[in-house]
């Protein structure tokens, strides 16, 4: 993982700050190098480090409409998605996701008899912390937002009963795949069972595509559920692989993010301006 990522973002994460705080529109690259205290031509090639597309580019994708428009043109049916191969042509390179769920039993034990490890990781998004069982990675949560001591919290009262233990190194293959969009992935997720159908919907979204929280209840068979899956989306423990940020209210509003929308907006930014460069 590159080492440098984590401090892009924290440009980005200003950026966006800034990007926001503008009511006549986009910035010219000089003006936003000038707020970000550095040169035209070093600003212009963090972003193409980052994300290959150039800032003002980039600030179109990152434009608070930009979910509208996305939900307008990059919109996904999940129920024919599957079938028309999309959400295999959709992702990245060539990432693949093996994924293992928990049954409902051991699920009931609150990740009684597991040892999880964590570390936390450079990623295009900030510090990240990830957890993971033998099986694979059960946890990834963005850390702009939070401290780490939140983060843990947060994750490790999801499975009260679990032992857990600080070793990054049997996670590093995993979460490194996950963010380079290349090789294997490996998830063992723990959920309840309407919560696993919930993420395995998610799954099917590909790359640079979103849907709604309606279309989602539909694709399970539980189309009047729309609020339980939204608490669904909102409690999946494995962010970025298990797509929540492209899961958008119907009206076209980002929705909520457990992790912050400021990284929400800034995946969503990333992905649809690396497929639109791909």
């Amino acid at each position: 993982m590159d080492t440098d990522q984590s401090y892009h973002f924290g440009v980005m994460r200003r950026a966006i700050d800034l990007i926001d705080a503008q009511p006549d529109g986009p910035l010219s690259l000089d003006a936003l190098a000038a707020e970000m205290s550095m040169s035209p031509a070093h600003f212009q090639r963090l972003f193409s480090q980052w994300v290959g597309v150039s800032p003002k580019r980039y600030q179109q994708y990152l434009a608070l409409g930009q979910a509208k428009a996305l939900l307008r043109d990059r919109f996904t049916t999940l129920d024919v998605a599957d079938a028309v191969g999309l959400s295999g042509s959709g992702r990245l390179h060539d990432l693949f996701i093996r994924w293992e769920a928990m049954t409902p039993g051991a699920y009931a034990q609150a990740g009684g008899g597991l040892t999880i490890r964590h570390g936390v990781f450079d990623t295009p998004f900030g510090p990240a912390l990830a957890m993971g069982t033998d099986k694979g990675l059960c946890g990834l949560g963005f850390l702009s937002e939070c401290t780490l001591e939140e983060g843990i919290d947060d994750l490790c009262n999801r499975w009260p009963e679990a032992t857990f233990v600080e070793d990054p190194a049997p996670l590093r293959n995993w979460v490194d795949a996950s963010f380079a969009q290349k090789g294997e992935a490996h998830l063992h997720m723990i959920g309840a069972p309407f919560q696993l159908k919930v993420w395995e919907a998610l799954l099917q979204v590909p790359t640079g595509h979103v849907t709604t929280y309606s279309e989602i209840a539909g694709a399970i068979g539980k189309p009047r559920a729309v609020r339980a899956v939204g608490t669904a989306v909102g409690r999946n423990p494995v962010s970025f692989l298990i797509p929540c940020h492209r899961a958008l209210r119907k009206s076209g509003a980002l929705g909520g993010y457990h992790w912050g929308l400021p990284v929400k907006r800034a995946i969503l930014a990333w992905e649809s301006a690396r497929t639109g460069a791909a």
